[in-house]
């Protein structure tokens, strides 16, 4: 999906022009057209107070504005333009809101305290999934009466059904947020229960328990490893981790759902409203750029909405791209944005499979990452290699690196903290090190790792807002800076507005 500017200066031409000043001699500048037509579409807004019939959560895991960033710009230098004036598909929603991310407990947020944000209605704490802050992480004890009640929970309770997609396990905490409630998100299986919890399961179980009550009946994504008896084979490859002796696949499969675990059985997978249990990997999913014999997240979500749409009530619909996060972590930006590319295409796919007058779609992430970008960059600099010079002549770069003070080029990106660090371990305990030389051909592979300042394993999430894009009934609620728990106030005022 290309949209630039040229395209918006078309629209010009089809909206009526207002009274402009003779002394504003800049009128025939495509970019001064394209402003008034941008004007025009927003004067044309109409606000839709329709009841929400269908709600979908769209959420790619770490995709803050510095993320979104930079797939816009993959995205479009893809597409063989400058990068910079691409649209994805969820930007030309009609409204957005920033949502302050942060954790009770937390300035950096985790996604078990975001996605009870968002699923919930309320701020929690890190590491906790369901349940309100006076819950104390890993304390089983603290359990009773401090349970929330999900968007999805409502809806069900109103004869909808419900169901989740990710690429990342279907236990993991954003998922996790639609089904369950525990105290500690590591609670995936039964072998990470402490001894004497009495007062909840394992989060896979409680998938299991959903799906036969009936409140999940789609849930698709990684993560067979906490369904299946340690040391017992899985389809997918590797082993079981569950101690309690349970095969939870087979007990889903005895509730009369149908289970896929490859492209095969997923094609075959039935979309008439029977439940559905995908488990594509032990763990997570492949990252997009890596997929094989498995479904993207775009596959996912079409499958998904044509199955929970056989119900005349509506649905609620979670969509998750969790590996834009673990890229991240990686401080490989080139999977980031491939993996943004792919949450951009389910976003598109399935806005044009729903009737957005009684649809609402909401598009936002669940927190942003320690990503930063370098200057002074020329237009065209690929988004994945070296900052290139601004030609004082023309638009595109001069195609020559700008160099740090150190005589070497430094990329558009780079990490605050991460395993790309420049700071090497030495032979002491201490850190030290000068930038590497880096190539534009290095920079632009697949597998190259960001240069980050502080050294760790593993880069972190970061603190700052991330953007809010919404279309549909009430979306017009989704306006200026917003608490992340909103976003469930506004979904329930969709389905229930009067």
């Amino acid at each position: 999906m290309k949209f630039s500017h040229l395209s918006i200066a078309l629209l010009a031409a089809t909206v009526a022009a207002p009274a402009l000043s003779q002394s504003i001699t800049q009128t025939d500048n495509e970019w001064f057209q394209a402003g008034q037509a941008r004007i025009q579409s927003e004067l044309a807004k109409q606000a839709n107070t329709n009841t929400a019939k269908n709600v979908i959560l769209m959420i790619a895991d770490g995709n803050g504005v510095g993320t979104n960033y930079a797939t816009r710009l993959f995205m479009g230098q893809q597409e063989g333009g400058y990068g910079d004036d691409y649209v994805l598909p969820y930007e030309e929603f009609p409204h957005l809101a920033l949502s302050k991310v942060y954790n009770v407990n937390a300035q950096t947020p985790d996604s078990a305290g975001t996605g009870t944000a968002m699923m919930g209605g309320v701020k929690t704490k890190a590491g906790i999934i369901g349940v309100t802050a006076d819950v104390d992480r890993g304390d089983c004890s603290t359990l009773p009466g401090n349970k929330v009640t999900a968007i999805s929970e409502i809806l069900h309770d109103m004869g909808k059904s419900t169901g989740f997609v990710t690429t990342a396990r279907v236990t993991h905490a954003t998922p996790a947020s639609t089904y369950a409630k525990t105290v500690d998100r590591n609670f995936e299986d039964d072998s990470e229960l402490p001894a004497n919890c009495d007062t909840q399961t394992d989060i896979a179980s409680q998938l299991i328990n959903a799906m036969e009550s009936g409140l999940i009946q789609v849930a698709m994504g990684g993560g067979a490893r906490h369904f299946v008896p340690e040391d017992e084979e899985l389809l997918v490859g590797g082993t079981g981790r569950r101690t309690d002796d349970r095969n939870l696949i087979e007990e889903a499969t005895e509730l009369g759902a149908y289970h896929a675990y490859d492209n095969a059985s997923f094609a075959d997978a039935p979309t008439d409203g029977t439940p559905v249990l995908g488990l594509f990997e032990s763990s997570h999913m492949m990252y997009s750029f890596d997929r094989f014999d498995e479904p993207s997240i775009a596959d996912m979500a079409e499958a998904a909405v044509k199955s929970l749409s056989n119900d005349e009530d509506g649905f609620f619909l979670q969509v998750e791209s969790g590996r834009v996060d673990h890229a991240n972590h990686a401080g490989n930006l080139a999977r980031v944005v491939r993996d943004g590319e792919a949450f951009a295409e389910a976003v598109e796919r399935v806005v044009n499979m729903v009737d957005l007058s009684e649809t609402l779609v909401i598009v936002t992430a669940d927190h942003e990452h320690a990503l930063a970008f370098n200057g002074y960059c020329g237009r065209g600099s690929d988004i994945l290699g070296l900052c290139m010079g601004i030609d004082g002549t023309g638009v595109e770069h001069t195609g020559e690196p700008n160099l740090g003070s150190d005589g070497k080029p430094y990329t558009v990106a780079g990490y605050l903290n991460g395993p790309g660090s420049v700071l090497l371990e030495q032979e002491d305990g201490s850190y030290a090190g000068t930038r590497p030389e880096v190539s534009e051909e290095q920079a632009t592979d697949v597998d190259y790792i960001q240069q980050a300042l502080v050294p760790r394993s593993s880069e972190t999430h970061a603190g700052p807002d991330v953007a809010i894009y919404a279309n549909g009934p009430w979306s017009h609620l989704v306006d200026g800076t917003m608490e992340q728990n909103v976003i469930f106030h506004v979904m329930n005022h969709a389905v229930n507005p009067y």
